[in-house]
Parts: structure tokens; C-alpha cells; sequence
């Protein structure tokens, strides 16, 4: 098929590459030139594992890139995977995927025939019917349902492993409004996916397609949050979290996942959809009391390892190191990074603090210059008087001589990657 994708950030680039590495001929569609340049050139924008290489085997042949927006018109299918930033007090900002969806219909305006537009972009149903749908019907002057289709395909995929999860998906949900040919175009779409792997489809309305994105976003966060306020009681108890974990995730209506106890959860989607649900929520005067607990209990966690802290050392001019910055091992993604909260909470404490991170270094630099950053773990832990780990990278579980170089060997982890080891004062979060 040929298939465009605007927007060209995490969820569109992977996007675009995996659907030409499914044999489809795809146009990214971006407003940023210097993006636009490197996917012609083979390269991303973004650090994802297992990107790189679709997009260099597939740029200038079965995977190009423009600015035109008119170049949606020759294809059979657009998706819009546009941004959608969350604003102070927590709702979505839709402004630039009304934009884009403007432009798509007015590209599509004079074309003959059937054009379907999928949003991928996590949007609120509200936002769907009352205003996207709007804007692409009075954009191109044409029905929904009728000379176009609009359907909700949420995207499931992790940073870090986004994809195979785009290859390999637990599920592909569909949400359309009677439309038969938007579902024949999307089936044929995923065909491979659906043959080879037997993955289970939704075929569902858009509303309900986009409150699943929410649902299921809110669902893994308040799991996550769960099992640290639980792990905070067990902390108080000289219990093992990690141990309780291991039992009750033998249990199938639990499950093992997300029963990593820690110092919580971040990135560009949890936090923002889990805000996004409650402040639409408000507006229908509805307070939703788990969601809003899960967040609270967030929130908690890298003051928590701050108060651990406390116990072990006065950093009061000493150097600390913050080890992890990214949100997650395997990107550099800082949005909703814990380290944030820990570095400003050092810093009120007058530490003078050092950081490392294997890929998000850099981009932490930007929002904050005044820390030091440095290339590896033993420089970061060299003369420190205290280590707080934030991230779980792999290479932290192989550390050992390199804390002998600590001028005061207190270690508080927030991810379990440390081992305890004799002359190592160590704390767990929540063991």
C-alpha cells in the first residue's frame, strides 16, 4: 500500500519504518526540514534500538520523507501521529494535531476517490468527535464516512523496545464509525502482522479506540504505583518488596509485569495521559480518586529516596552522584525523568552534584547546566560521598571496584541494579 505518516517524532519515524518493513511504500510527512533532511539521508532524530537500521535500508526507496503535506493526496492512507504536549494544569494541547489534520484535508480536498485518515496521536474522544473530525471535514470539504474515512489506531509501543512492539503487539485496536472501508484498508494494512503472528484485533468505535490508549496507559501506571505504595509499607516492615512481588505475580490475575518497586514512572506518556484523564475528568465534575492516588504516590517516591539519603549523609557541600537520567534504560528520553526531581531535591540540599547517563546526558544538560556531567559510571562515583541510582542501565549491575573510589560509600537505589556488597552502606527504595 502507500501510506503516509505525519509527524516524524518517536511514534511516527517508528511507524514509517516498520509499515516499509511490512513491504508498504510510506511518505513521512514533516514540518521540520532538518528532520525531513536526515530520513532522506537514512538517518533518525531519535534514539530507539532497531530504528537506525530500517530507516537507512529503506530511505529514498520504499521510505521517503517532505514537508509537502500534498504529498498525502497520492496515497491510500494517512496517518497523523502529531504531538500532543500536555499543558500546565495537565490537559492535552491538541493545537498541532488540528494543524496537521487541516493540512491533510485540505491536500485531500480535490482528490478523487476514497481517502482514509488514521490518528495514531494520543488524543481524548471528546477531542475526536468535536473537534478533529470537524476540522478534516470542513478542511476538505467532505463527508466522514461518505468520500473519507477517520479511524483511531492508539499506538502501544515502549521507548526502548517500540519496535518489536510495533512487530510483535499484544493487540491491534481499530476504531472506526461504520466505516467497512476503512477496516478493509487497515486489515490489509496489518495483514502481515495479523497472519504471521495471529495478533488479536479490536475493531471497535473511534471514542472508545482512543479511551483505550488513556485506559491502558492509566491501568500499567496505577500498577506500577501500587506496588510502591506497597513496597513503602514493606520498607517500614524490613520486608522485601522484590520478594512479595515474585509470589503474588504468580498469580494470574495479577501478573508479574510492572511489579518492579522503585522510584516510579516517567516519560512522555504515563505522566501526561494519567494528568490528561484526570483533568477531563474534572471538567465532567468527576474526581477520579485511584488515578489521582496513583500520581500522588509518583510523586512520592524520589522524595522518598531523598529522605534515605538523609539518613546516611549530610551532602551539604559534598558531591553526590546521580546515576541515570533517562526515564528508562535503552533511550535518552528525559520527559518525566525521576532523576529531575532527585537532582533539584540535591540541590536543595546543597550537594554539589555530579551525573552520568550512557545516552541522555546531553539533552539533561539543557534543562540543567549547573550539574556536572560525566562519561562513565566511575568517574560519576569517583570521590562521591553518595550515589543515588535512577535509572536501571545494565552496565550498573556489573559496578564493584568502582565504588571503593567513593570518599563515603552510601548507595541509595531506586531501580534494585546495585548489588549489596561488604563496605557498601546500601539502601533499596522499598527492600
Amino acid at each position: 500500500m502507500n501510506v503516509s505518516v505525519v509527524g516524524s517524532g518517536y511514534v511516527g519515524t517508528t511507524l514509517a519504518a516498520c509499515l516499509a518493513d511490512l513491504g508498504h511504500d510510506v511518505t513521512a510527512i514533516d514540518i521540520d526540514e532538518e528532520t525531513v533532511d536526515r530520513l532522506n539521508e537514512g538517518e533518525t532524530t531519535i534514539h530507539e534500538p532497531g530504528l537506525d537500521p530500517l530507516v537507512s535500508a529503506y530511505a529514498g526507496t520504499s521510505l521517503q520523507a517532505t514537508t509537502d503535506h500534498a504529498a498525502a493526496v497520492d496515497t491510500d492512507l494517512t496517518f497523523l501521529a502529531v504531538e500532543t504536549p500536555a499543558r500546565e494544569d495537565g490537559s492535552i494541547d491538541p493545537t498541532a494535531l488540528l494543524a496537521a489534520a487541516e493540512d491533510v484535508g485540505e491536500a485531500i480536498a480535490d482528490k478523487d476517490g476514497y481517502h482514509l485518515v488514521v490518528v495514531k496521536s494520543t488524543v481524548l474522544p471528546n477531542v475526536i468527535e468535536e473537534e478533529l473530525v470537524p476540522t478534516i471535514e470542513d478542511a476538505s470539504g467532505k463527508v466522514a464516512g461518505e468520500d473519507i474515512g477517520i479511524a483511531v489506531n492508539p499506538e502501544f509501543q515502549r521507548e526502548g523496545s517500540a519496535v518489536d512492539d510495533f512487530m510483535n503487539p499484544d493487540k491491534i485496536v481499530v476504531g472506526t464509525e461504520d466505516d467497512g472501508q476503512a477496516l478493509d484498508r487497515l486489515a490489509e494494512l496489518y495483514e502481515p502482522l495479523i497472519t504471521d503472528w495471529d495478533v488479536p484485533t479490536v475493531e471497535t468505535g473511534r471514542k472508545e479506540a482512543a479511551m483505550i490508549k488513556y485506559a491502558n496507559n492509566t491501568f500499567l501506571a496505577a500498577k506500577i504505583s501500587l506496588i510502591n505504595d506497597l513496597g513503602n509499607v514493606c520498607k517500614e516492615f524490613g520486608v522485601d518488596t522484590y520478594e512479595v512481588a515474585d509470589a503474588i505475580g504468580l498469580d494470574d490475575r495479577i501478573g508479574a509485569k510492572f511489579l518492579q518497586s522503585g522510584v516510579g514512572w516517567g516519560g512522555s506518556c504515563f505522566p501526561k495521559d494519567t494528568a490528561a484523564l484526570v483533568s477531563a475528568a474534572n471538567e465532567e465534575d468527576y474526581s477520579p480518586a485511584m488515578v489521582e492516588a496513583a500520581i500522588e504516590i509518583n510523586e512520592v517516591q524520589p522524595q522518598r529516596l531523598l529522605a534515605l539519603l538523609d539518613d546516611h549523609a549530610d551532602v551539604d557541600g559534598k558531591r553526590v552522584a546521580v546515576m541515570g537520567l533517562a526515564f528508562k534504560p535503552g533511550t535518552d528520553d528525559i520527559r518525566g525523568s525521576r532523576a529531575k526531581p532527585v537532582i533539584e531535591g540535591l540541590q536543595d540540599r546543597g550537594a554539589d552534584v555530579v551525573a552520568y547517563d550512557p545516552l541522555a546526558a546531553d539533552v539533561m544538560a539543557e534543562e540543567y547546566p549547573d550539574v556536572e556531567y560525566v562519561e562513565s559510571a566511575a568517574e560519576a562515583l569517583d570521590d562521591a560521598h553518595a550515589a543515588a541510582f535512577v535509572t536501571d542501565w545494565p552496565e550498573f549491575a556489573d559496578l564493584d571496584d568502582e565504588f571503593d573510589a567513593m570518599a563515603d560509600p552510601v548507595v541509595v537505589d531506586g531501580r534494585r541494579i546495585v548489588s549489596r556488597r561488604e563496605g557498601l552502606t546500601y539502601e533499596g527504595l522499598t527492600w
